[in-house]
């Protein structure tokens, strides 16, 4: 009965937390905060890109070739370039020059030249050419040595290199995407979903509890129903907060993954041990693991913290803490056998991370159901004790020292 009352108590602040929070014009900043970044990072990125493309349009590489080899030159860099994808950061355009005997000062000469910016510089015999490049011309010329090699062979056979026909056939199935490496793909795929969705989520916690602190909502709520179910009140309307933000943004992507070619949509496929259905929903749980242990801590955070500038200096430990818990679960990803990979999964605040990055790599699905166990006991002590510091430091009820150590009254003797 009381358990039943604690959650009904709960649920009621739930309800009042996620209505105050989702029936708010500044819920819409929140919603499409993810929109808002991804402009400000496309406005960005077009405008570097508008800069690097007015480089790339004058970069070039220049060969200086006798006229007798020109044609092989060029014919062998029409070919060379198939190999590269539109996507792909090709080589830049190939200007020929003739010698005119200087040799090595001809080259030198050709970096200063007014009509275009040259990244590397051939010249001499084919079978022994000679390089230069400047500082962003390395791979430029590697693939001036490329080109010397197949303009020599297409010269030695007669001025033509053998044409060859392919047959290219796509493979699907789960060896086609790589096996281990693909499950290790979609095992960090998980172990970032869950950090950056908790990172940009959990934070939201704090500023509601020390909101509610300082206009002293916080103690007629703990006059009516026990500090816990304030805790766990809050956090679970705040997870529902969470969970109206993932649906929505899920549900957008998962339309606009409809409209992406069949190519790109299989490269992009997740590919799992425990299939995708099942880690779905493994998924799901461990980002609810994550947000309510990481949420339980920032609520702490919030009830002790006094001023804004108090939660500023308090998550601060809090947010490199989640550093840490990303970079140990990544390692115990990458070594699931070691002692890090055991500890990443065993560690509370990491544990979250780790099984879901297992649950992409690992079929078995019963080291899952005693991970969550774990998780939801530590949950729970971390509510338990939030709600103690707040009562104790905060409310100033209760003892302020444990039982050990308070002092026994002293007893005047009757005389």
């Amino acid at each position: 009965m009381t358990l039943a009352r604690t959650l009904r108590q709960a649920l009621t602040i739930a309800r009042r937390d996620f209505t105050a929070t989702v029936f708010t014009p500044i819920f819409l900043l929140v919603l499409f905060a993810p929109l808002i970044m991804g402009a400000f990072g496309a406005v960005g990125g077009m405008g570097a890109a508008s800069v690097a493309d007015a480089r790339a349009d004058k970069a070039r590489i220049v060969a200086i070739v006798p006229a007798a080899a020109t044609r092989a030159v060029t014919a062998a860099d029409d070919r060379l370039r198939t190999a590269f994808r539109r996507d792909e950061e090709q080589p830049p355009a190939l200007v020929t020059l003739a010698p005119d005997g200087r040799g090595e000062a001809q080259a030198r000469a050709a970096f200063d030249a007014k009509g275009y910016e040259a990244s590397a510089v051939l010249y001499g015999p084919l079978d022994a050419p000679r390089i230069l490049y400047g500082s962003r011309g390395k791979r430029a010329a590697d693939y001036l040595g490329l080109l010397a090699g197949d303009a020599l062979a297409a010269q030695r056979l007669g001025g033509a290199l053998p044409r060859v026909t392919v047959t290219k056939t796509p493979v699907t199935g789960s060896r086609a995407g790589g096996g281990a490496a693909s499950y290790r793909q979609s095992a960090s795929f998980a172990v970032f979903g869950v950090f950056l969705l908790n990172l940009f989520l959990a934070s939201q916690v704090v500023g509601t509890m020390a909101e509610e602190r300082n206009n002293k909502v916080i103690e007629v709520l703990a006059a009516a129903v026990p500090l816990e179910s304030v805790f766990l009140g809050k956090l679970l309307g705040m997870f529902g907060v969470a969970i109206l933000f993932v649906g929505f943004w899920a549900t957008i992507v998962a339309k606009l993954g409809t409209f992406l070619p069949p190519d790109v949509a299989r490269a992009l496929a997740l590919q799992t041990a425990v299939g995708l259905p099942a880690f779905g929903l493994v998924f799901f749980t461990y980002f609810t693991m994550a947000y309510l242990l990481l949420g339980s801590a920032f609520l702490v955070v919030g009830a002790l913290a006094s001023s804004p500038r108090e939660i500023q200096m308090l998550s601060l430990p809090i947010s490199i803490i989640q550093m840490a818990m990303l970079a140990l679960a990544l390692a115990g990803t990458a070594h699931p056998d070691s002692a890090i990979g055991w500890l990443a999964r065993i560690f509370p605040l990491s544990s979250p991370f780790a099984m879901a990055g297992r649950a992409a790599t690992e079929p078995a699905l019963w080291p899952h159901l005693a991970a969550i166990a774990w998780q939801l006991l530590w949950v729970s002590l971390f509510i338990t004790v939030g709600a103690r510091l707040f009562r104790r430091g905060v409310l100033q009820s209760g003892s302020a020292k444990p039982r050990w150590f308070r002092r026994k009254p002293a007893v005047t003797p009757l005389t």
